[in-house]
């Protein structure tokens, strides 16, 4: 049976939660928005009228797609050339969901969608669900076909997981601009020891490159490596302009709810680096250039009021 205009508003009044559920869980816009379209088409083969809660309804079907994402994306991650880094999503991007709790804001900061790679599936399900969206064990439960009880220990589990992080701390527009800006002041001024105060001794650096953007495959670690690199990183240099293609913009910016440096090359966003700040300092610098991770940054990007960069790199 053909839906109706009422059943077509009710999917697209869904649309926005369940893309930031599928966000959370996959880790990639563009599969997260393959795996919304797919539940719209299986809404769309369905008798929706003997569809009592619709909500319950779209959650599970999406929610049990991604799961089955989840499990192939485990093997396609083993022949990903180099480093696996999430998607990153520029601040005021709809797909980041809900906001309104620490929980909420945490759940979807770059530093937990990477450490959520160590999750199983159904831990990551669970763990979304719950902390983010606020779901009751029962509601979980019958989203996964397991018991309550389960539910509440695979959370358990999950949290434990995720805890083995550094404690991140909360930074507000205002801050977060001053910690970037001290940061880029220390990057560009051809010396380690500025940078090497502001990090963490443990500190790591890692970038995606996805084999399209060259990246290192193995994290550098300890706060006088990262230093050592970033400080090349940033230093001015002809190769590195006729590599990249010119001499990108850079811009304060935050993504996924962390503060970031946006590199942007006529009008294309070509590198998005967050930083992740506790309070002993920053703590991990992840650099995601591959092109094909940024393709919505680049399309937010262009619709936002970003004003003028920084400074110009390389």
């Amino acid at each position: 049976m053909p839906l109706t205009a009422n059943d077509v508003d009710r999917f697209e009044a869904a649309r926005p939660r369940l893309e930031a559920i599928a966000y959370r869980l996959l880790g990639s816009a563009a599969e997260a928005e393959d795996a919304v379209q797919e539940t719209f088409l299986r809404w769309q083969a369905a008798d929706v009228g003997r569809v009592e809660v619709p909500e319950a309804w779209l959650t599970k079907v999406l929610t049990n797609l991604c799961l089955n994402q989840l499990t192939s994306a485990r093997s396609r991650r083993e022949t990903y050339v180099g480093a696996w880094l999430p998607e990153p999503l520029l601040a005021g991007d709809p797909m980041l969901g809900p906001a309104d709790t620490a929980e909420q804001r945490e759940s979807v900061s770059y530093a937990v969608l990477t450490l959520m790679e160590r999750l199983s599936p159904n831990e990551r399900a669970v763990y979304v669900l719950r902390e983010a969206f606020d779901y009751p064990h029962r509601e979980i439960a019958e989203i996964l076909d397991i018991t309550e009880a389960a539910s509440q220990q695979i959370f358990h589990r999950a949290k434990k997981h995720l805890a083995e992080g550094k404690a991140r701390i909360e930074i507000d527009e205002a801050a977060t601009r001053r910690i970037v800006e001290e940061f880029l002041a220390a990057a560009t001024s051809g010396q380690v020891e500025p940078l090497v105060r502001l990090l963490t001794g443990d500190a790591i650096a890692i970038g995606d490159g996805g084999g399209k953007i060259p990246a290192r495959f193995k994290a550098f670690e300890g706060a006088v490596a990262v230093a050592t690199f970033l400080r090349g990183l940033f230093r001015p240099a002809a190769a590195k302009r006729a590599l990249a293609g010119g001499s990108p913009e850079v811009y304060i910016w935050s993504a996924n709810g962390e503060p970031a440096v946006v590199a942007v090359l006529d009008g294309q966003v070509v590198g998005v680096m967050c930083l992740e700040v506790t309070p002993e300092g920053i703590t991990a610098v992840r650099n995601q250039v591959n092109p094909d991770k940024l393709v919505r940054a680049t399309a937010y990007w262009a619709s936002s009021d970003h004003g003028e960069p920084l400074f110009n790199a390389f």
